[in-house]
């Protein structure tokens, strides 16, 4: 009878054959009380800071810094009492009364008292004839300047806003509304509904773990790994944002990527351990030998996702950059997690990793005879399914060329939200383009020939009197008042005449304004954004798999995933089909962040899959020399846990599907698109053929490239 050796009767030379990481999932698993100790002492600590994070991260941040518009912003802050595009605007309406009458005027004054208490709003205007009371005089808008950041006077409306809604009475109506407000009702809504989808999640994602597993200790360890990631996440992401604001998207995003991949990569390391538990009994053994080899591809496609996002950092924009930052803590935690927690976990329980085992998962091997069967059918027979998968994804890259992008309009707040209620109504009492006026700062030589040249603008309905800094600096402001919503695609060019013709000292700005500004930029940094990603991502793969001709295609059919789910989203959400289905109105583009900052997390989860699949042909191309068995049996130990981590991935993006507000619906089915169509015909087919149609020379490296790079096998042992 043969006995397994265990770790401490290991040989001599046991850990100088260990890789880096080999050691470390040792060391791990020989010291999981410190381990273990040292987590819960750290998820204490950034739990007790993680209940905060939703109330105190930063609610504005879209804008594009530097930009003309900011620059008038922060002059109007500056200059004019704080009446900004941050300026809250306090709609006041009666059917019955006029602005004028006793009953509405205590109203406002009770409206004033309350932004008098916080020092965070400017100077308040009440409502003035001809300017900001409608012709039939029944509505007012009072306006309280911004006295503090974007992100704090959205804060300010999140605690002052229900005060305001409640000063509403049976013939008076109150609504707070403006950028400030905007966004304050446009980030509870979106807040909300990625937390109900967050929860819809959870039990779909672990019956899916346990189908897959066939055990339910081994489906709840990557649960229990996420879920240390997640409140690992968030305290770190409060304690962040003590240090610079972080937009309340960042959390959002971080859950669901933590989520996402944190059991991406629990079950690629939980798989290879129970195929290592049955070569060699010993748990240390087993931890070793799976970070030695699943612990290399789990290091390369966080390093993946990471180098992605980083890309986004370039992009001049705080909402957007603080989302990829909330995303890349999630990543270093659920990373750090994967690599310290759970091989500390595995080396305690071992064996009983299987307890709770379904009956057929007692038959289940690492090696899938369904993926073996079907990575055969495909080195048979090529060019067929190669061909039809690269047709179906130029199919659906195709719309691409047609998209449409822009920032969201009023339609993506719920109907009953406060705001887009007293948007509505400004609309109807004085004009479309009320809600979006434009604000011009100029020099007082220039006053005069300023409005001139404005009101003879196509587009401008109306222009306010020059209104005299505060502070005594030779300065003005003039408001114009757009002919059409601040929405509306001619927005554009009425911006781009009044920049064109009126006089060098004039500057335009105003929350239309702000909104273009920021796709513009964002317009202008998304070629660098993709080249960068692709040179990084290419980067990465040639130094983990030391073959430059594998690299580039493992990089470039990554590329040809992220175009089709952008085609499939220029088909939904500009177009419309499936609308009806979907519980939505189409906007007729797509929200303007989008390019960049899903061609990054969508590229990254592709190059997550890429990585997985070819770290496992590489180790057995390492192992035999055969290209042949590195395809069949690549697919074959890598498939069920692609599909697996797929089926989460999709299960989790696609729950935000079913949120109201547009944005996560627009997130969650872009993302579960994009999983589905790489997974299925990309990392199951295109990539596979790939490997099969270029043989030997996949894997093949000029010397001089092997004395560069860095070694790195994935072999074990």
């Amino acid at each position: 009878m043969t006995t397994a050796t265990s770790a401490d009767s290991a040989p001599p030379d046991q850990g100088a054959r260990d890789g880096a990481l080999a050691r470390l999932g040792r060391t791990m698993a020989t010291h999981t009380r410190w381990v273990i100790g040292i987590w819960l002492i750290a998820l204490v600590a950034l739990g007790a800071a993680a209940p905060s994070v939703f109330t105190s991260l930063a609610g504005a941040g879209w804008q594009a810094n530097g930009s003309e518009s900011v620059q008038v912003r922060e002059l109007a802050e500056q200059h004019f009492g704080g009446n900004s595009s941050a300026a809250v605007q306090v709609v006041v309406h009666s059917d019955s009364q006029q602005i004028s009458d006793p009953e509405l005027q205590d109203t406002l004054a009770r409206a004033t008292a309350l932004f008098a208490e916080d020092s965070r709003f400017g100077d308040v205007v009440a409502p003035q004839p001809g300017m900001t009371i409608s012709p039939d005089g029944h509505t007012g808008i009072l306006i309280a300047g911004a006295n503090a950041s974007t992100d704090d006077m959205v804060s300010a409306i999140d605690q002052l806003g229900g005060k305001l809604s409640d000063l509403s009475t049976n013939e008076i109506e109150v609504y707070p509304t403006g950028a400030s407000a905007l966004w304050s009702d446009f980030n509870k809504a979106n807040h909300e509904a990625m937390i109900k989808a967050e929860m819809m999640s959870w039990p779909v994602t672990l019956a899916i773990m346990v189908l897959a597993f066939g055990s339910l200790v081994a489906a709840g360890l990557p649960l229990l790994l996420t879920l240390a990631g997640l409140v690992a996440s968030a305290g770190g992401l409060a304690i962040l944002n003590e240090i610079t604001p972080i937009s309340v998207w960042a959390m959002n995003f971080a859950m669901m990527f933590a989520l996402a991949l944190g059991i991406d990569y629990a079950l690629f390391l939980v798989a290879r351990f129970r195929d290592a538990l049955r070569k060699n009994p010993d748990p240390r053994a087993a931890v070793a030998e799976t970070m030695d080899t699943a612990g290399k591809a789990v290091v390369l496609s966080g390093l993946t996702v990471l180098v992605s996002l980083t890309a986004v950092l370039i992009v001049p924009a705080p909402a957007v950059r603080t989302m990829a930052v909330g995303i890349m803590l999630a990543v270093i935690f659920v990373l750090a997690a994967t690599l310290t927690l759970l091989p500390a976990v595995l080396g305690t329980i071992g064996a009983k990793v299987n307890a709770g085992s379904l009956p057929y998962a007692r038959r289940q091997q690492h090696r899938s005879p369904l993926f073996a069967s079907w990575a055969s059918l495909l080195h048979r027979h090529p060019w067929p399914f190669g061909i039809g998968a690269l047709l179906i994804l130029i199919a659906l890259i195709i719309p691409v060329f047609g998209l449409k992008v822009a920032m969201p309009s009023i339609a993506v707040v719920p109907e009953d939200a406060p705001v887009r209620q007293g948007y509505e109504l400004v609309q109807q009492q004085f004009g479309d383009g009320a809600p979006g006026m434009l604000q011009i700062v100029t020099t007082a030589e220039d006053a005069e020939g300023t409005a001139r040249v404005a009101e003879s603008i196509d587009g401008i309905a109306m222009l306010t009197p020059a209104q005299p800094s505060e502070d005594g600096s030779d300065l003005v402001m003039l408001q114009a008042v757009p002919s059409v919503d601040p929405s509306d695609p001619a927005m554009e060019s009425i911006l781009a005449d009044l920049r064109e013709r009126l006089p060098e000292s004039a500057r335009v700005g105003g929350a239309p304004a702000e909104n273009l500004d920021l796709q513009q930029a964002l317009n202008d940094y998304l070629p660098i954004v993709i080249a960068v990603i692709l040179t990084l991502g290419f980067a990465l793969l040639l130094i983990a798999l030391q073959a430059p001709l594998i690299a580039v295609i493992g990089t470039l059919v990554s590329l040809l995933s992220t175009g089709a789910a952008f085609g499939v989203a220029k088909l939904i959400f500009q177009d419309g089909h499936g609308s009806g289905l979907l519980g939505f109105e189409p906007q007729g583009f797509l929200n303007g962040w989008g390019p960049v900052f899903f061609f990054a997390m969508i590229f990254a989860i592709a190059m997550d899959y890429t990585v997985f699949l070819l770290s496992s042909a590489k180790e057995h191309y390492e192992r035999t020399g055969d290209p042949k068995i590195a395809h069949i049996d690549g697919l074959a130990h890598s498939g069920r846990v692609i599909a697996a981590a797929a089926a989460v991935m999709v299960a989790v993006f696609f729950t935000f599907a079913l949120a109201d507000p547009l944005p996560p619906k627009e997130m969650g089915i872009i993302l579960g698109v994009a999983v589905v169509l790489d997974a299925v015909l990309v990392r199951l087919v295109l990539l596979p053929v790939a490997l099969r149609l270029t043989g030997k020379a996949a894997w093949w490296s000029p010397t001089w490239l092997r004395r560069v790079l860095p070694k790195i096998s994935f072999s074990h042992g």
